[in-house]
């Protein structure tokens, strides 16, 4: 029994993350070291910073307020 409310745990956390975006400066950094091996890695903060910039220069994102 416990171990289906773990795994049912794991499976929201997962769920969430994905929903939310939170796990995407995780897919950014394997992406960086599987293909990318000489480039240095950004900090959460500097990958939080360009995506911002990236969405705001997009004209498809449209206007942002917040």
């Amino acid at each position: 029994m416990r171990s289906a409310l773990v795994r049912a745990a794991r499976g929201i956390r997962w769920y969430v993350r994905e929903l939310t975006d939170e796990s995407a400066y995780d897919r950014y950094v394997a992406h960086v070291r599987g293909n990318h091996q000489e480039a240095r890695v950004p900090s959460r903060r500097d990958f939080e910073r360009m995506r911002t910039d990236r969405q705001e220069k997009d004209p498809r994102q449209g206007f942002r307020c917040c």
